[in-house]
């Protein structure tokens, strides 16, 4: 009880700070009303096969509805209902009218396959110094070797620019605010991850204080615009979730600020459950926004029956094989697999072609998602 209390006040104090047009924090009660009229959501982080990061994803050269419109046909007819998808501010400042537009374009296809999507506004994994335009090709063998981290170092670090991030989220969220093919806001993916890469990043300076200066005003930027959708923002490391004091000043600002719950877990169904209890104990909607790393013991066979039988939303890591080489484990940063496919595949379900890894994982995700929301038309 005493880490609930904690949060409410942290949350409180907050709120009285929110501006004077954004709505509330949704209530427990609002959240699980919500909750209460979706279907079991099930799907995974998407970018398409030719993109090798959000850049390539969504600038105009290189945004691909047909191959999009491919993808999301073979996502739905597995029973998959829902993607997670990242943007970058990058986009936005470049080029606002045309990234909404582009957007647009995405949400008319997923509608089209009955696939809602979760949007992703800013990120803290991977390159932290993102360029856009053309983009490097991947590293040979490597994990996720173009991905960039958004705002980015520069951005994060200079307070002077939070004026066009608040702009990017006010605009993006405020313009799709009542849009019903849009299930929820991700403000802020991994907002405490300092990067990873194994090393060949290099670490920008005071990340998690300078993040968790910015992530309460990221919700309340968003909560301003008055989306209909619910924000979150998930947890991904430690083991006490469920206690205020072993969490850090990111892990506080999340929990204390999304509508709905979401957590992180690549590990043994075990450890899955437990997270998932943890992230429970809040009394609000769970949702699993990454899962699924078949070599670090989180597969489709372990973790997705747990997330049915908690209703929990399961949106695993990867769909394609493509350009983000995600079949490839983390240790590719260190030791590429230049020269042989990993033993299993670390993420993605389906080869480049569409045919599934293993078949056996997509019949179970078919099963499952029938079973909870029957067969889809």
């Amino acid at each position: 009880m005493k880490h609930l209390l904690m949060i409410a006040a942290a949350g409180f104090a907050m709120t009285a700070a929110l501006p004077a047009d954004a709505r509330d924090m949704w209530t427990k009660e609002q959240a699980n009303a919500w909750y209460a009229n979706q279907p079991w959501m099930v799907g995974a982080n998407y970018n398409n096969r030719s993109a090798i990061n959000q850049f390539e994803m969504w600038q105009a050269a290189t945004f691909n509805p047909k191959e999009i419109d491919e993808e999301l046909g073979w996502a739905s007819a597995m029973g998959m209902n829902i993607m997670r998808v990242y943007l970058h501010n990058m986009l936005w400042e470049e080029d606002a009218k045309g990234l909404k537009q582009r957007m647009e374009t995405f949400l008319q296809i997923a509608d089209k396959h009955k696939i809602r999507i979760m949007f992703v506004l800013f990120d803290s994994c991977w390159d932290p110094n993102p360029v856009s335009g053309p983009q490097r090709p991947p590293i040979p063998g490597v994990h996720n070797s173009g991905w960039m981290q958004a705002p980015g170092a520069a951005r994060l670090a200079d307070k002077s620019r939070y004026g066009e991030l608040e702009a990017y989220v006010k605009d993006v969220v405020g313009h799709f605010a009542n849009d019903k093919r849009i299930a929820v806001w991700d403000v802020w993916n991994e907002p405490n991850n300092e990067g990873g890469g194994g090393g060949s990043y290099k670490p920008t300076p005071q990340k998690k204080q300078l993040v968790a200066g910015l992530l309460g005003p990221v919700f309340e930027w968003a909560r301003s615009a008055n989306p209909s959708q619910p924000l979150t923002s998930g947890l991904w490391i430690g083991q006490n979730w469920d206690q205020a004091d072993k969490l850090d000043a990111v892990e506080k600002i999340q929990v204390a600020q999304s509508d709905v719950m979401s957590f992180h877990d690549y590990s043994w169904p075990e450890t899955f459950e437990k997270r998932a209890k943890q992230m429970l104990s809040y009394g609000r909607p769970v949702l699993a926004t990454e899962y699924m790393a078949r070599g670090n013991g989180s597969t489709f066979d372990g973790s997705l029956p747990l997330g049915k039988k908690y209703k929990i939303a399961m949106i695993n890591w990867g769909f394609v094989d493509g350009k983000s080489q995600t079949r490839m484990p983390w240790d590719s940063w260190k030791r590429p697999y230049t020269h042989e496919e990993p033993t299993i595949w670390f993420h993605e379900v389906l080869r480049a072609n569409g045919k599934p890894y293993r078949q056996a994982e997509v019949d179970l995700i078919k099963r499952l998602t029938t079973e909870a929301n029957g067969p889809r038309r």
